[in-house]
């Protein structure tokens, strides 16, 4: 053998080709007779073929060492989210709220409740503890609950926070994530002032979004209260931009993603992440009247993927944010933010939740497990514990050590693994431990159908699904 093979991945793509992946995810499809050639070292090293091989650091006619050490550059630029630690801080102020979500993750307390509404002292604990991560960029999320209905205390931790960074001089910023409808003027006009973008949820066309996300006054009509201040929102601020939406897929949602869409382009949205229900809180435990087989999923997100592309074709600017990600990881040498697609899993490292009682856990997801008395990923509390005792201890360490997806069963040989990540709360949640079992595994099954389609999109060669894939990147 003239040349050397490097370590890659291979997969039987499809009846006619094998995918080769490398370390840092660039990818190539061979030809059966070809992969056959090139792993028994009959390809022609002078082929352009064998470039293209070379040129991703599969094979290499050069000295090892060295071509290691150009994979490595490209590796560290692929990790360098670990870099700057934890950088997304979501804070819970409080837990009450006026909607009644059929697929709430926590365990909300009604309007009048103010039992679970953080004090003045663990919330000053709070933005103590996250400026003491070495991030140069801080993000500060507000979740619930509905943040909106303890609008003082957001008020507080912004300005606590903007305070603390006179001193610190992080690139700051702030999201609060509500459902609109207790939104006013004043409060707009205030998030306008110091930055503070704002999420929201929005299910689709109203008999949807009002199936899924009731009010707790059943005399108010949600759908409407929220499009009458979203336009609010959007005059007060002068940007469309300044609010971004999140579905969740119910059964209900099912073979309208078409709707859901349209729903969104007529609301001004440019763009929408198809989201399947997540197994915690009421959708673990109404599972039987919300859930439905993670194949169903797979084939509504291909059809609603589809028609995206479609709308693209027309002339309308509109981005699937769960693909455009998975692109990134697939096109570009740089690493992403999303917590779902990093290795080591992105819970603890890349963010953190802070909640009313000042509890810190490793994630959303796993606040929610602690609803239901499972505290295994509680990391401390900010009024007992110091920032090393919690984001540099045995529990993280542990957490960090199960959640590599280089090194998981069946993730370390699988061709995909460059472009997903490890979810050791959702493992834990599913199947009873962080590793978790791939064979029977939702998220395991749900990524890896969508980065095949992904796959099969773009060996088409279609310039203008390439054209519409990297204006989403942009």
């Amino acid at each position: 053998m003239a040349y050397q093979l490097l370590p890659f991945r291979f997969e039987r793509f499809d009846d006619e080709e094998y995918l080769l992946t490398n370390e840092v995810g660039e990818y190539l499809f061979l030809p059966n007779d070809d992969f056959h050639a090139f792993v028994n070292g009959e390809l022609d090293e002078h082929s352009e073929l064998f470039y293209d091989l070379a040129s991703k650091q599969i094979a290499t006619t050069d000295n090892v060492e060295d071509v290691v050490q150009m994979l490595a550059t490209k590796f560290r630029t692929k990790k360098s989210i670990l870099r700057d630690f934890t950088s997304l801080h979501m804070i819970v102020p409080t837990l009450r709220c006026n909607s009644s979500c059929i697929y709430c993750q926590v365990a909300r307390k009604n309007m009048d409740d103010h039992s679970a509404d953080m004090t003045k002292k663990t919330a000053k604990n709070v933005v103590k503890t996250i400026f003491q991560s070495p991030s140069p960029c801080i993000k500060i999320e507000f979740q619930g609950g509905d943040p909106s209905t303890d609008f003082d205390m957001v008020k507080y931790i912004i300005e606590e926070a903007e305070w603390q960074n006179l001193f610190k001089k992080r690139e700051l910023d702030f999201v609060i994530c509500t459902n609109l409808t207790l939104l006013t003027e004043d409060m707009v006009k205030y998030l306008k002032k110091h930055k503070c973008m704002i999420s929201t949820s929005l299910d689709g066309p109203k008999d949807l979004h009002d199936i899924n996300r009731p009010l707790q006054n059943k005399e108010l009509d949600h759908h409407a209260i929220f499009e009458k201040n979203l336009m609010m929102i959007r005059q007060i601020w002068g940007d469309s931009e300044c609010v971004s939406a999140l579905m969740t897929t119910s059964k209900h949602s099912l073979g309208r993603f078409k709707e859901i869409i349209d729903e969104y382009i007529r609301l001004g949205f440019n763009n929408i992440f198809l989201r399947s229900l997540n197994p915690y809180g009421f959708a673990k435990q109404y599972k039987d009247k919300i859930a439905y087989p993670v194949e169903d999923f797979i084939a509504n997100y291909k059809e609603g993927l589809d028609y995206i592309i479609e709308l693209n074709r027309q002339g309308t600017f509109f981005v699937e944010g769960f693909a455009a990600l998975l692109l990134k990881r697939m096109l570009t040498p740089f690493a992403t933010g999303f917590v779902d697609l990093q290795s080591p899993a992105g819970v603890g490292i890349a963010g953190a939740i802070y909640d009313y009682d000042g509890n810190v856990y490793v994630s959303d997801e796993a606040r929610m497990m602690a609803r239901f008395k499972n505290f295994y990923f509680r990391l401390g509390n900010v009024n007992e514990n110091t920032y090393q005792e919690m984001f540099n201890g045995e529990l993280l360490h542990h957490i960090i050590a199960s959640a590599c997806n280089e090194c998981l069963p069946v993730c370390a040989e699988c061709v995909f693994q460059p472009y997903c990540g490890a979810d050791p709360v959702r493992n834990m949640s599913e199947q009873g431990d962080m590793v978790g079992f791939r064979p029977t595994n939702e998220m395991c099954k749900k990524t890896k159908a969508i980065i095949h389609y992904l796959f099969e999109l773009l060996r088409k060669h279609d310039p203008e699904i390439n054209r519409i894939f990297w204006s989403w990147l942009n």
